[in-house]
């Protein structure tokens, strides 16, 4: 396979297109923070708790938050001028998640999860928003450098804040780390702010009320119902979300606070799984789109390939004898989960009109938060009440691969292939 001759190139990219740049650096200094408040907050619940099914609580709040908020998003995305709605959601966000510094002792933990799920909440807006407008500022030739750029930055960003979060809690505490979440957000609104934007959305003049924006909301799931071969691949993510990921945020807090403690209460050593994870992700997209391009049948085989990868990610973890070999494990299993992401959504961005692109990405992302709150909470349930071990744990999770890997092989590969011929 070769690459694409006409696709432009990500030095291109960053500096011939200032809107795109500035939208990038706001995700970069954002991201930064929302991994270093990830890590705060993981730790603080199990420090406060010792329950795995309390962690597993917190990570079903952050995806069910994201999953009532997300097709509201879409909606706003597809009505309002979509760069004022992400500064909106940025200076919102910053003052919310100063309210973590009041959370003291065990008895607070209602104030944890109130201000998760305002925080993920107001993110379940942002990020539909940020999707849709990525083709508004970069040209068509340029959406899959976009994506894959952005979603490598959300690797590397996972890697270094998850890193770097789990080093600043372990020495000096969760404090510095919601600090810095915080004004990450401020730093992102500022560059955001920056962008040239005009609203490519139609102005609508009837009012959104409470029963208009509910009914519009569904109009993502009316799409993709209407359209099966989008709906196959808009529930990539969230099959993904259920197999591994949302078991996987769970599993890495029982391993760092139980099994490989480093750190205050093992928060380097999750900061390491997290890092770990995040490098996987993040140079996954770049190497495999070098042999794909943006070419689309390419795009379905690695999608088909990063089910096998993700699966071989999952074996390497399973013996769970070794902190090296999880961390190996875990790299593995963020490269094949990084293809089926950003391929899925290259796929979604070069199909999907502009009228409806917010919303069946509001959708999409309720579909993955959901899934993700599924995992989070069925593998706390199975770990704090049932008493299931890790390991069988892990096993689950690759039945799951292997069943949503054979599914997307044969709808999202051979039967696109024979629709086309």
């Amino acid at each position: 396979m070769t690459r694409e001759v006409h696709a432009i190139s990500y030095k291109e990219l960053i500096r011939g297109n200032r809107n795109f740049r500035n939208l990038w650096l706001g995700q970069i200094i954002s991201l930064m923070g929302d991994w270093f408040n990830l890590i705060a907050t993981a730790i603080l619940t199990a420090n406060l708790t010792g329950s795995g099914l309390a962690v597993g609580g917190l990570f079903v709040v952050r995806s069910l938050a994201q999953f009532l908020s997300s097709p509201l998003g879409g909606v706003l995305a597809d009505r309002f001028n979509r760069k004022k709605i992400l500064i909106l959601a940025d200076i919102l966000r910053f003052f919310i998640v100063l309210g973590f510094l009041f959370i003291k002792d065990a008895s607070q933990i209602w104030l944890l999860y109130t201000l998760t799920a305002l925080q993920l909440g107001i993110s379940g807006i942002f990020f539909p928003t940020k999707n849709a407008i990525l083709p508004d500022v970069v040209s068509e030739e340029g959406v899959g450098t976009a994506n894959a750029l952005s979603a490598t930055t959300w690797s590397t960003m996972l890697a270094m804040g998850a890193f770097l979060g789990g080093q600043v809690a372990g020495k000096w505490g969760i404090a510095p780390a919601i600090w810095l979440d915080a004004f990450s957000y401020l730093l992102s609104a500022y560059f955001i702010r920056k962008i040239s934007y005009t609203q490519t959305t139609a102005k609508s003049e009837e009012p959104l009320g409470l029963l208009s924006a509910f009914r519009l909301s569904f109009q993502g799931f009316g799409y993709l119902s209407q359209n099966r071969e989008i709906l196959i691949i808009a529930i990539q993510k969230a099959s993904i979300m259920l197999a591994v990921s949302g078991f996987s945020e769970v599993i890495q807090v029982e391993l760092s606070s139980k099994f490989f403690v480093i750190g205050e209460g093992g928060s380097t050593s999750l900061g390491w799984l997290y890092a770990v994870v995040g490098v996987g992700t993040g140079i996954s997209p770049i190497i495999a789109r070098w042999f794909t391009g943006d070419r689309e049948v390419a795009l379905r085989r690695a999608i088909a390939t990063g089910y096998i990868i993700t699966l071989i990610g999952l074996l390497l973890m399973y013996p769970l004898t070794d902190l090296g070999l999880v961390l190996v494990g875990s790299f593995f299993r963020g490269f094949g989960i990084a293809i089926i992401w950003v391929f899925s959504t290259t796929l979604l961005l070069k199909k999907l009109p502009n009228e409806v692109r917010g919303r069946v990405f509001g959708t999409e992302f309720a579909f993955l938060t959901l899934s993700g709150a599924i995992g989070s909470g069925l593998g706390g349930w199975l770990l704090g009440v049932m008493g299931l071990s890790l390991q069988k744990l892990i096993l689950l999770m690759g039945v799951l691969v292997l069943i949503f890997g054979v599914n997307w092989l044969f709808n999202g590969v051979l039967r696109s292939r024979k629709l086309s011929s």
